[in-house]
Parts: structure tokens; C-alpha cells; sequence
């Protein structure tokens, strides 16, 4: 087991140096989130597990009503739930402030960069997409993601797989159609399209109306840029925000960790899978023993 994950290391597709400098790509789309038109309803909640065949979001109300107190603990995406809302509240807003996280698919997203077997693909749409098929789980990607957002499926040792928001990719974006969780917002608080126009429609927000949102868009220049960009009526961190992303793309200290580190990250979910296989064989030798003994022990009587 060892030596194979070492192979697979040593056999790790090489990325030429432009790779490193891709910037994204010009048809790139995009969504607009406006926090100043959400009002919790989760209605995009409920079309993306519908679009995904998930679990109904817990607490999920019938008629879409704003979140109740019991439900209002931070949650981040995970294996069951690929965009999730919270609210928040903050001394600079005199109405409950709700926030919809999934993945951003960053222009130069790092779980990508990270990824020794190539299970991640940025799309010329703008999405960052998963291959569940080569994946070895050795969830690289969740350590260098920074928004946190890649979730593993725990249901089995030898089933690895990273669960996240898709951009609809297969089902939507790419036949052009917008997410989802686009369509189903009632307020408009979604505002789907190539990411250039969007940040157009957000920077004439800021300029027509001053008094209403932070003076930034969140995700035009974060982590490099994303492909989910945000307004809200305060500073981000008191929306829920993570500030402290660096504008450089994350990418550039990936390849810096990995390079120091790139045997810790792959090396041990291959240990762990061979210390599991010979639990298993070892049980089941044990388990064939025990029927033979009282196989033996019923013939003798």
C-alpha cells in the first residue's frame, strides 16, 4: 500500500509554470450576492438539495419563513447540505443580516493546485468541478482551501469523495442556465452572469447608492478572486466574512507547502487504508477459523 502511494506521488502529472499564472477565463460566469435583499428565507437552500438529490435542510420550515432562534448557530456547507444560510447581527444594521455560503469557485482555486491526482477542473463557465473517480482521499484539498468548503463523505474508508457545491455544472451551467439557487430566490438577491458584468452591476450599487452597502466587493480581488462575489450594508466581518484571505491567489503558498510537505498530506490515508485492509483480512481469517472450529467440534459430537 505504501509503495503504491508512492508511486502515484512519484507519478504526479506535471503543471508547466503557465499553469500558475492562469487568471481565469473570459467567459468565466459568476453570481452577485446581495445581503441587503436576503431575508433568510433559504428558498436556495431547498432548490439546491432538490437539484442534488440531498436531505431537505434540518429545520426547514413550510413556509419559507426567515430562520428560527434554534436554527441560527453558524453552519457551514458539508456532505449534505452544499450552500447554507446564517444570520448574523451587528450594531451598524437595524435588521437581521443573512449570509448564503457554498463554494466561491475561485478563478485560481488552490484545492485544485493542491491536487496530486487532478480530481479538480476549473470549467471555461467559471466552475470548479470534482472527479470522484480519480480521487484517492487524501483531502489535500480541504487543508488548502481557504474559505473551508471541500466536505468528505465519511460513510465508507474505501468510497473517498469531497462533497461541495458543482455551480450546477452539469444539470445548468453548462447549457447556460443559471444555478439553482438562482432561480429560486424570491427577492433577487442572486444575480447571475458573466463575472465581469457582475462586478459592474455591483460597483454601480456602490456608486448610486453610497449609504447602503460597504464600500467593497467581497470576492473581486480575495484569494485572487472568486466567482461569487458579495455586497453587504456592512464590513464584511461583521457579516461572517473571513477578511484575513490574502488578494495573492492562494496557489502560490500551496505550491510552497506542498513542496515542503507532500509526503505528510498523501502518505498516511494510504497507511491508514492498508492498516484497515489487513484489520479486515485478518478478521475475516479469524472469522473462517471460528466456523471451521465449530464445524469440526459439531462432527466430533
Amino acid at each position: 500500500m505504501v509503495a503504491a502511494v508512492a508511486t502515484a506521488i512519484s507519478m504526479r502529472p506535471s503543471r508547466d509554470s503557465s499553469a500558475h499564472d492562469f487568471h481565469g477565463y473570459d467567459s468565466n460566469r459568476g453570481v452577485l450576492v446581495d445581503l441587503t435583499r436576503c431575508i433568510g428565507c433559504r428558498s436556495c437552500e431547498v432548490a439546491c438539495s432538490q437539484e442534488h438529490g440531498l436531505a431537505p435542510p434540518d429545520g426547514m420550515m413550510e413556509n419559507y419563513q426567515p430562520l428560527e432562534p434554534q436554527y441560527r448557530e453558524t453552519r457551514r456547507p458539508d456532505h449534505q447540505a452544499f450552500t447554507v444560510v446564517n444570520q448574523y447581527q451587528s450594531p451598524l444594521y437595524d435588521h437581521p443580516l443573512f449570509k448564503k455560503t457554498q463554494c466561491n469557485h475561485c478563478l485560481e482555486p488552490a484545492c485544485l493546485t493542491a491536487c496530486f491526482v487532478n480530481a479538480y477542473t476549473k470549467t471555461p463557465e467559471g466552475a470548479v468541478i470534482y472527479n470522484e473517480s480519480v480521487c484517492v482521499g487524501c483531502r489535500t484539498c480541504m487543508v488548502a482551501c481557504p474559505f473551508s468548503i471541500p466536505a468528505f463523505r465519511y460513510n465508507s474508508a474505501f468510497d473517498a469523495q469531497i462533497m461541495k457545491c458543482n455551480f450546477c455544472f452539469d444539470t445548468r451551467l453548462s447549457k447556460g442556465r443559471p444555478p439553482a439557487c438562482v432561480e429560486a430566490c424570491p427577492m433577487e438577491a442572486l444575480t447571475f452572469g458573466y463575472r465581469d458584468e457582475l462586478l459592474k452591476i455591483a460597483r454601480k450599487r456602490l456608486r448610486d447608492l453610497p449609504g447602503r452597502y460597504h464600500r467593497e466587493i467581497y470576492g473581486e480581488f480575495e484569494a485572487g478572486g472568486t466567482s461569487w462575489l458579495y455586497l453587504s450594508p456592512v464590513p464584511f466581518e461583521e457579516a461572517g466574512f473571513d477578511t484575513r484571505v490574502p488578494r495573492q491567489p492562494i496557489l502560490h503558498f500551496v505550491k510552497d507547502f506542498l513542496a515542503v510537505v507532500p509526503m505528510v498530506l498523501t502518505i498516511w490515508p494510504g497507511l491508514f487504508a492498508g492498516i484497515y485492509l489487513l484489520a479486515k483480512s485478518n478478521k475475516t481469517a479469524d472469522n473462517t477459523t471460528s466456523k471451521e472450529d465449530k464445524s469440526d467440534e459439531t462432527i466430533e459430537r
